[in-house]
């Protein structure tokens, strides 16, 4: 079953909107508490992650190269049991859920592609998200297919998803960004018709052996951020087709 969950209009403009993003409009039931507390008797509490996978809505795209970003959530959904049932910020979300002791939403925008930061924007807002703490998952064709790369900010890549959510964090870049590897178009093949084709067998394969070690990333940065961990997840990704 599906569920709404209405955003006032004030808030559903933009992420930069100051009042919108200090004050809740919300209760802050995102926030949790650590099971154990710190010597002194307070009890830690963590900062939500609002993880968002880029894809085009529709029975239509569901496989494609262009939308294995909404692959990547269904597969965090399933694994770390978020159910995806609510309709917000013309976004299918899922909330109430955890990584560890750590609160996430996880976002697959139902507007398409090119549209993906309508969704962005206002849900961070309204879960009072910070910037570092929004993943973006998408496709990337600089990488090999299969090819996994996680940074912690960057530019958009001429990729127009990314984009489109740029501009609605005000044009600000510094948010990490999950990169899934799809490859170039081989020949002359118009991208548009590459990046919403399936991939083949070989292809499929190697994406869904990314996507199981996708989501045991996301859990590494969700609970220790940019560290060493990711440093070196970064360069067993560059490598792992290298044959020695």
């Amino acid at each position: 079953m599906l569920h709404a969950v209405y955003a006032p209009k004030s808030c559903s403009i933009s992420y930069s909107r100051i009042p919108c993003y200090q004050k809740p409009l919300a209760p802050t039931r995102l926030r949790v508490s650590a099971s154990l507390p710190e010597p002194n008797g307070v009890k830690v509490e963590f900062t939500p992650w609002l993880i968002v996978g880029l894809g085009n809505p529709g029975n239509k795209y569901h496989g494609t190269r262009h939308n294995v970003g909404f692959e990547m959530i269904d597969r965090v959904s399933q694994e770390e049991g978020i159910v995806l049932n609510t309709i917000q910020s013309k976004a299918l979300i899922g909330i109430g859920g955890s990584i560890g002791e750590v609160p996430v939403v996880l976002a697959k925008p139902q507007a398409y592609m090119n549209f993906s930061g309508e969704a962005v924007g206002p849900l961070a807002a309204y879960y009072q998200v910070p910037m570092r703490h929004i993943l973006l998952v998408y496709d990337e064709m600089s990488l090999p297919n299969g090819i996994l790369r996680l940074q912690p900010k960057g530019g958009h890549g001429h990729h127009n998803g990314v984009k489109s959510v740029m501009e609605h964090l005000n044009g600000r870049r510094e948010f990490p960004r999950f990169c899934i590897g799809i490859g170039n178009p081989p020949g002359t093949m118009d991208m548009k018709a590459y990046l919403l084709q399936k991939f083949s067998d070989t292809e499929r394969k190697q994406v869904d052996a990314a996507l199981d070690q996708g989501v045991a990333a996301v859990r590494t940065v969700v609970l220790e951020g940019f560290g060493s961990r990711i440093s070196r997840f970064n360069i067993g990704q560059k490598y792992k087709y290298h044959k020695v």
